[in-house]
């Protein structure tokens, strides 16, 4: 089969290439799921230049979640069938054009969910749902920022601050993007890319639009000076969710500030929740399908790229063009 290989760490994610791989039989308790679809993802890209918190083994492909259909099951396995459109998680190996995983892996796609949109929930979705229900204690009525919210975590951001009843203001790069966002149900959108092409500019909206309280949550997956400046527009008592820092700069939190205001920095890696917490894991995990099968996530994907063009679907991703998500697609899957 072809799967896309990183085969040494790199800055250049087009050193990514596509091969021929030999994919053995399921093991005891896997299955073998001919993919349809892979979302991208930022870890993608950092696990291929190794600034990653995890580092597969050499060689691997990127891409951890994906959907399509279950071509052979290995023994032990009752509960998935051949035939089966499922939905999977994994690490890495979704670049391929089919994956060995354990059965415990995968659910069945949700409600009339096509595999695109299967394949870009997962990982979004739980960010935002652990950030915002689990670590940052979202409640009705309050105002939350969503930094970076034309992008896939931020996007699910916006969706599960209105599904949880909050006041959503978001903010990203392009007016054109958030205009999608505001489609999406964002109350409030603000374009944070200044005249030098640095992000900031959002502090004094954000007070204006909240009589000058600032917001009660800040969900900020970008970092850098975005991160400086929200702590100069958060509410007294107010939480700012760390997810990532896809600005490329650490920030460092001025204490003086956490004390006076009395805010909290939380940290948040939903899949490490989930790991220390397997109990609370599958709550999210089943909530999060529940939602899906529900039709109350509605993953945004903007396009699709077939598995030979994987690098264009990456560098896409890397130069702020995702609006939402973006896709590989195998197997003559087209959206």
């Amino acid at each position: 089969m072809k799967a896309v290989i990183c085969t040494a760490l790199c800055d250049d994610i087009g050193s990514v290439t596509l091969v021929d791989v030999e994919l053995g039989d399921p093991g005891p308790d896997e299955i073998q799921v001919q993919l349809k679809a892979c979302a991208v993802n930022f870890p993608d890209l950092l696990m291929i230049q190794g600034k990653y918190q995890f580092k597969p083994p050499l060689p691997f492909a990127p891409g951890g979640e994906g959907a399509g259909d279950v071509v052979a099951v290995g023994a032990g396995v009752n509960e998935v069938k051949v035939g089966d459109r499922v939905v999977i998680g994994m690490r890495y190996g979704g670049f391929a054009e089919a994956i060995n995983v354990p059965a415990g892996a995968s659910l069945p796609i949700p409600g009339v969910m096509n595999y695109a949109k299967a394949a870009s929930y997962q990982t979004a979705y739980l960010t935002a749902y652990v950030a915002l229900v689990r670590r940052g204690d979202l409640r009705s009525g309050e105002t939350l920022l969503v930094h970076g919210a034309t992008g896939g975590v931020g996007m699910a951001a916006v969706d599960i601050g209105k599904w949880l009843g909050a006041n959503v203001i978001a903010t990203g790069g392009r007016d054109d993007k958030l205009a999608v966002v505001k489609s999406r149900g964002a109350d409030h959108v603000i374009n944070y890319t200044q005249d030098d092409g640095s992000l900031g500019g959002f502090r004094e909206e954000v007070k204006s639009l909240t009589d000058g309280r600032g917001a009660d949550v800040i969900y900020d997956p970008v970092g850098g000076d975005v991160f400086d400046e929200s702590m100069r527009c958060i509410n007294w008592g107010g939480r700012i969710l760390t997810i990532g820092f896809t600005s490329g700069r650490w920030p460092q939190a001025p204490v003086n500030l956490i004390l006076i205001k009395q805010i909290a920095v939380i940290g948040v890696r939903a899949g490490e929740f989930g790991r220390r917490d397997p109990e609370k894991g599958r709550e999210n995990r089943d909530k999060l399908y529940a939602m899906a099968v529900a039709g109350e996530i509605d993953p945004h994907v903007c396009a699709g790229f077939p598995l030979e063009a994987a690098v264009d679907a990456l560098r896409m991703l890397e130069n702020r063009e995702v609006v939402g998500k973006v896709v590989v697609t195998m197997n003559d899957y087209e959206l």
